[in-house]
């Protein structure tokens, strides 16, 4: 049952939502049949989508769309009762009924008789069906199109039939290499057809999407600002404990002198108090936790929800292909099918809609250039029907989309000479050029190896769109070809362009974000390997020298004089285009969701959009495609500084120690290197006996370990410190993944001055945990 709102709509507007939805099935339906022309259950569902449609037309008086919608439905009452075989020359025929409904129903004011210009193309239609459904039920192969039939009336002119439009492609690129086809992928068609037909449906618009999301994100970042008050109140329980110390040490002293009994009272009394106090302050940090959680845990669904809202089915964006692909292939003479693949995929609209262009791009080359002729694939051993495949999927947080062929594939060497003979390089290094290498000249604007242009292909400009479109969002695309087994286009893009995954760095005090999508990769590079060549800064990367840029100059931040043994440098660019640009210090990765800059601001230099950190803080988002710009113009004019290789002083030093107890190996050095990299001195146990050997061997200043643990548990571990009197000042954490309430309490009981769960801490939690502790890692 719907619960849309449709009392906005006129009655023609329903009409019209009505073939749109019923066109669909249609033709779906159709091009199914085209493969089985007895499939009893296409057959029932596009008699019913048929019949549906003929009584839409008939309530709103559209008689018109009630005589199409009638011939065709007889058409398939006669196939249902075996009378007619539904043939390539009726498949087209109904085809073509489907394009003349949506002209009816999409006329700008038809009458009861329908557009008047259509009248001529109607009558040829309705004369063409039936003499073709006459012809064979009487045994006689029905041919042709009809299009040669009489027509009854001559007055109009009659209307155009649709025809493929072929924008201009990337000539050169054969389609790609497909999954074997599945046989279940017309029922599974079917079923989600059928399933998204009985889903409840509002129609709701971009805008007020965007604006739900938009809080949704602030919900989710508001919720995150009680972390940091609850660990400001942990520091306060933990001062109260200090005060209970003094005190305790105050009596004991008083104990010696004898003190007077009414300072005696009040020192208990004041000690009594500051326990209550103590206690009071435990019930309201517990139950502060728990509200946290569940803050966290709403905005979390909310926000995954918001998210849901925005997406559609990958169904819907590309409805339209298997028809273009099978009209294509008439054109050119070959039989080609087009397979669809995870049609249910979610995926954001803004993406869906502009995957149309792209993909329509890719679709046409597999037909045009990767699939063979049927003479050319039986002589090969194929079979006469060549095969696309267009397939949708999650994995590992990106949005994978497949364009598959099973074609020619992609003549390396006829591209090769192409890349020569366009002067694009020398014969020597076009020799010299792997296969990866050779196949990005695909995308190069104008690169077409089609020595014509025809209304299909031949000007070069498909596969340059395909690239800028995923560049737009934030993806990549590559290929995979196999000469005579096909081509893969491969777009990964991200799930939704309303949150991006960045990497979290800070320059000259401030954080910035990089999408992490356009980041090579990050190292940290000991001073020593700078060079000076020609007067500019490199250091070299595997096997090549990457040129030394300091962020602080492209920014326009205040530079700083770096005194670390190793730079923090994010390497960005494409290609033979790399620079490693030196930022102060990475702080982590992070999902933001993207916050538009107010467009009064225009467009700012090296910045893309603005976000709110977990903190609450704001951060600008680098554009880096802009920063790379940037960088290119201060090496083109000379102006780029050298970075300044501070000493550091004479003297290191000391840094302050941490104690890892953990029977996991990954964990323990996730941790060790996580904490040695922010410039704490890190040793580690592999369980709670060799920690407790460890931390009574030697001095630490924080202890940070796991409960489930051989020989002796963390909860073990962590009462035989506080028992010790030598070590019960130490600062012990416990980092599990048990999130239980009563895990949870039994450390803090034994403790534990925090507790972090494995499965929700990220990098600069357990950093921040740390530096509450026991303060920044240098003494």
């Amino acid at each position: 049952m719907s619960t849309e709102d449709l009392s906005q709509f006129s009655m023609l507007e329903l009409f019209r939502m009505e073939v749109d939805d019923q066109a669909q099935v249609l033709v779906a339906g159709l091009l199914a049949l085209e493969r089985e022309p007895a499939e009893a259950t296409q057959l029932e569902v596009c008699m019913r989508a048929a019949h549906s449609l003929k009584g839409a037309a008939r309530i709103i008086g559209l008689n018109t769309g009630v005589s199409v919608a009638h011939a065709m439905e007889d058409c398939f009452v006669a196939a249902q009762q075996g009378r007619i075989t539904l043939r390539q020359g009726q498949i087209d025929l109904l085809l073509r009924g489907v394009d003349l409904l949506r002209q009816i129903a999409t006329a700008p004011a038809p009458g009861p008789q329908g557009n008047s210009e259509d009248g001529q193309g109607l009558e040829e239609f309705l004369a063409a069906l039936a003499r073709h459904t006459a012809d064979e039920a009487d045994g006689v192969e029905a041919g042709g199109d009809g299009a040669s039939a009489a027509p009854q009336e001559a007055e109009p002119p009659k209307a155009e039939t649709p025809v493929v439009e072929s924008p201009a492609v990337d000539a050169g690129t054969a389609a790609s290499p497909p999954l074997p086809p599945s046989p279940e992928a017309v029922a599974d068609s079917g079923a989600a057809q059928e399933q998204r037909a009985t889903e409840r449906v509002l129609r709701v618009t971009a805008d007020n999407l965007n604006r739900l999301l938009a809080l949704a994100g602030e919900s989710l970042v508001a919720s995150r600002w009680l972390t940091p008050f609850h660990e400001s109140l942990l520091r306060l329980k933990r001062q109260h404990a200090d005060a209970g110390k003094s005190f305790e040490r105050l009596r004991e002293l008083m104990s010696e002198f004898a003190p007077d009994e009414r300072a005696q009272a009040a020192l208990d009394e004041a000690l009594g108090r500051l326990l209550d106090c103590q206690q009071f302050l435990r019930q309201r940090l517990a139950e502060l936790e728990q509200f946290d959680r569940r803050a966290i845990d709403l905005s979390h669904r909310l926000y995954g929800e918001a998210v849901a809202c925005r997406m559609r089915p990958f169904a819907d964006g590309v409805q339209a292909f298997p028809r273009l692909v099978r009209d294509l292939a008439r054109t050119l003479g070959k039989q080609v099918r087009l397979e669809l693949r995870g049609e249910a995929t979610p995926v954001d609209r803004d993406i869906l809609e502009r995957l149309d262009a792209p993909l329509g791009h890719l679709l046409r080359n597999a037909v045009d250039h990767g699939i063979e002729t049927p003479a050319e694939r039986l002589a090969g051993g194929k079979p006469a029907e060549g095969c696309i495949v267009l397939e949708a999927r999650h994995s590992a947080g990106m949005l994978l989309v497949n364009v598959l062929d099973d074609g020619r594939g992609i003549d390396l060497a006829a591209v090769r000479r192409a890349v020569v003979e366009r002067r694009l390089t020398n014969a020597e290094t076009a020799s010299r050029l792997s296969e990866e290498e050779l196949l990005e000249f695909l995308f190069l604007p104008g690169f077409s190896m089609k020595e014509s242009v025809t209304q299909i292909s031949g000007r070069g400009v498909g596969l340059d769109a395909v690239q800028d479109m995923v560049k737009q969002v934030r993806g990549s695309v590559r290929i995979v070809s196999r000469t005579g087994h096909g081509t893969h286009f491969q777009l990964q893009l991200p799930l939704t362009l309303s949150v991006v995954r960045t990497l979290l760095v800070e320059i000259g005090g401030e954080p910035y974000a990089f999408p992490l999508a356009y980041i090579d990769r990050t190292l940290k590079l000991p001073k020593a390997h700078i060079e000076l060549i020609e007067d500019r800064q490199h250091f070299p990367l595997n096997g090549r020298r990457i040129g030394l840029v300091g962020a602080h100059q492209v920014l326009g931040c205040e530079a700083t004089d770096l005194g670390e043994e190793e730079l923090s440098l994010v390497v960005i660019g494409e290609h033979h285009h790399l620079y490693g640009l030196l930022v102060d210090r990475f702080l982590g990765e992070q999902e933001l969701v993207v916050q538009p800059l107010d467009p009064r601001l225009g467009k700012i230099k090296d910045i893309s959009a603005g976000a709110l950190m977990e903190d609450g803080s704001p951060v600008l988002i680098v554009d880096v495609a802009d920063l790379i710009r940037s960088v290119e113009k201060l090496v083109s004019t000379g102006q780029l500084n050298k970075v300044r290789r501070g000493t550091g002083g004479d003297a290191p030093s000391l840094r302050k120690r941490v104690l890892v107890v953990d029977d996991s190996l990954t964990v323990r050095e996730l941790e060790r290197k996580l904490l040695g990299q922010h410039g704490y001195e890190v040793e580690v146990a592999v369980d709670g006996m060799d920690g407790w050997n460890a931390v009574r061997a030697g001095h630490f200043d924080l202890v940070v370990t796991d409960i489930d643990m051989p020989r002796m548990d963390g909860i073990e571990l962590v009462t035989l410190i506080r028992n010790d009197p030598a070590l019960k000042a130490l600062p012990a954490m416990v980092v599990s993944y048990k999130d239980r309430e009563e895990d949870r309490r039994r450390g803090l009981e034994a403790g534990a001055d925090y507790y972090l769960a494995k499965g929700s801490f990220h990098d600069e939690t357990l950093l921040q945990a740390v530096t509450d502790l026991i303060g920044e890692a240098e003494r």
